[in-house]
């Protein structure tokens, strides 16, 4: 029987024929786990699931028992892995220099071990706490691109027995280099994935800001729109109620004096009722809010302990869900904003509750600004009392004089006649000072009237002139009263006294402290204004208040003297609709010149001579 070449070939196994065939055959098989390895490398961008693809085709590829592929950390210190084949997968931790990872890592050299327990390096303490035996061991570093190390790639325990060879070196090398490529790709991937989460979640962020602000810049405009707090109140409330999606709602505030709730607007069912009612601080869901300044969800009211069912019943209505947060101010609780049955029948969500946080924070700007500008304003009315009755106190001044100076005239003669016109003149500084006390009480309810009537000027320049004679009685002053124009005005008789002695009794005070003087009041006409001009021979205005003469307390001087007396003047004369003006030198007097409109006001005809009032 004859055989062929190739039939002696294939059945002489030990043959150098037979040992190239399995040569071939296992580069082969190695080549084409290596393709496997980079279609595997390929495959994924998982981290996790990239780093164990990578050590299964490593411990097949280099026939070993177990193979472990650390990365090394961004700064450099650590290495970690959550690969560990033969084992439970576990994250395993390493400073770099620790054992022969940590060696290779700081090193960045290869290392090829026939005896691990014949090498320093090697850490047996793994072994004991493992049970595992380490007997040889290859371990290289993974370089990137750019050459920098990115990890460590060790492999234990060559299935034969022995050591590794060059070729698991230059196979673990090549195995390597694909690895740390694919891993550069899957951290760049992931911080990729990350970064456009983190902008994702950054866009989500900013657009529920600019929905805040949009809807803050809303409340705004229609808390501006209100003409009052209960107005601005109530559309927060509905507002909120649209927003959030319920079927009612309330703001209540603390009431100070009786630490209770009330109800300053309610919205829904029984709102109207509820408005009348009130609530102790601390009694039911809303009470416990204000008084622990902490919101509140209850989507189940009834199975809530701070719920009061028989607050509830009392009113007939029995809420299914309750959104409530505290109105809140630096200086303590409120009140409580509450949203009531969620429609739909759905349950309230955090969402819905930091909507609400959100109205509530302008809900108590409001409230508080509100009660800054009121409490203002009652502040500045009293302040305004109070230099109006310092005023009325300073111009009692003149027709208490007059009446004093009257009575002891009276005292001195008998002629009925002239006693009778001394009672005349003192009703009449009686009458003045009434009018002055009537003026306070209407300012103090919000009101300030000028009387204007038609007046006489020669009758009226005759009375001023016995006032001011009386006035200047004893204080060597000549009186000069010239009467250019002696016809019809429109003015407040009553104020306009009150002008000209104010004045006159500045000039008189001056001019006796210097020996006396000359007292000129001169009235005429110019453009159509009635024109009182006023002027002395006193030492002229001092330097320090030139300039602020008109202001409230404004004196220089004077032992008594309040400075109120020249804004008392100019307050009346610019109700009239008037102007004052002076001009002064030191040592040669101070002329001050009144203008007031001279024609008739609309609302006064030929045959209505009595007084017209004017509100200011």
């Amino acid at each position: 029987m004859s055989h062929s070449p190739r039939d002696m070939v294939s059945v002489e196994p030990g043959s150098e024929v037979a040992q190239l065939r399995a040569r071939l055959l296992g580069e082969e098989r190695k080549l084409a786990m290596m393709q496997e390895i980079g279609s595997a490398l390929g495959s994924t961008l998982d981290l996790d699931r990239l780093l164990a693809l990578i050590m299964e085709k490593v411990t097949e590829l280099l026939a070993a028992d177990r193979s472990t592929l650390y990365l090394l950390s961004d700064d450099g210190q650590e290495l970690w892995s959550k690969v560990a084949q033969g084992g439970e997968i576990r994250e395993i931790r390493l400073r770099t220099g620790e054992g022969i990872a940590g060696w290779v890592a700081e090193s960045g050299e290869v290392v090829n071990i026939p005896d691990a327990y014949a090498d320093p390096r090697f850490q047996q303490e793994f072994d004991r706490r493992s049970g595992y035996r380490t007997r040889s061991i290859l371990c290289m570093p993974m370089r990137n691109n750019l050459g920098r190390i990115v990890g460590v790639v060790q492999v234990l325990n060559k299935n034969d027995g022995g050591p590794f060879s060059r070729e698991d070196e230059a196979l673990l090398h090549t195995v390597g280099g694909q690895a740390a490529i694919s891993i550069e790709n899957s951290k760049l991937y992931l911080s990729v994935v990350g970064k456009n989460v983190q902008l994702l979640e950054t866009q989500e962020k900013l657009e529920q800001k600019m929905y805040e602000l949009d809807l803050l810049f809303e409340i705004e405009e229609e808390m501006h729109g209100a003409v009052d707090l209960d107005e601005m109140l109530d559309k927060l409330l509905v507002r909120a109620m649209d927003l959030v999606g319920t079927e009612a709602g309330s703001i209540l505030l603390r009431e100070q004096r009786t630490d209770e709730l009330y109800f300053r607007t309610a919205r829904g069912e029984r709102g109207d009722q509820v408005r009348r009612l009130r609530v102790p601080m601390g009694l039911g869901i809303v009470g416990w809010v204000a008084t622990q300044r902490q919101p509140l969800i209850a989507n189940d009211p009834a199975a809530d302990a701070r719920f009061n069912m028989k607050f509830a019943q009392r009113i007939g209505f029995i809420p299914r869900n309750i959104l409530c947060v505290p109105l809140q101010a630096e200086e303590g609780t409120l009140g409580a904003f509450e949203l009531l049955n969620k429609i739909g029948a759905r349950r309230f969500e955090p969402a819905d509750l930091k909507l609400l946080t959100l109205i509530a924070g302008q809900a108590s700007k409001a409230i508080q600004l509100a009660r800054h500008k009121e409490d203002k304003l009652n502040q500045s009315r009293l302040a305004s009392i109070g230099q109006m009755l310092s005023g009325v106190l300073h111009d009692l001044k003149t027709p208490m004089t007059i009446v004093s100076g009257y009575a002891q005239l009276m005292a001195q003669i008998d002629d009925p006649q002239q006693r009778a016109a001394y009672v005349d003149q003192i009703l009449k500084q009686f009458d003045l000072m009434s009018s002055m006390t009537r003026e306070v009480l209407q300012f103090a309810r919000g009101e300030s009237n000028l009387l204007l009537r038609k007046v006489y000027l020669h009758k009226f320049l005759d009375e001023i002139t016995a006032h001011l004679e009386q006035e200047f009685t004893g204080k060597n002053i000549k009186l000069k009263v010239e009467p250019i124009y002696r016809g019809v005005a429109y003015f407040d008789e009553a104020k306009l006294l009150r002008v000209i002695h104010n004045i006159a009794r500045n000039a008189a005070q001056a001019m006796a402290a210097h020996g006396g003087g000359t007292f000129t009041l001169t009235v005429s006409t110019l453009g159509g204004q009635l024109v009182f001009s006023f002027a002395d021979t006193g030492p002229g205005i001092p330097a320090e208040i030139e300039g602020r003469l008109f202001e409230l307390f404004a004196t220089s001087g004077k032992k008594d003297g309040s400075g109120l007396g020249l804004a008392i003047v100019k307050k009346i004369v610019e109700e009239h609709g008037g102007e004052i003006s002076y001009h002064s030198k030191p040592g040669q007097g101070t002329t001050f010149v009144i203008s007031l409109p001279l024609d008739r006001p609309a609302a006064l005809n030929d045959e209505v001579s009595g007084p017209i009032r004017f509100s200011r």
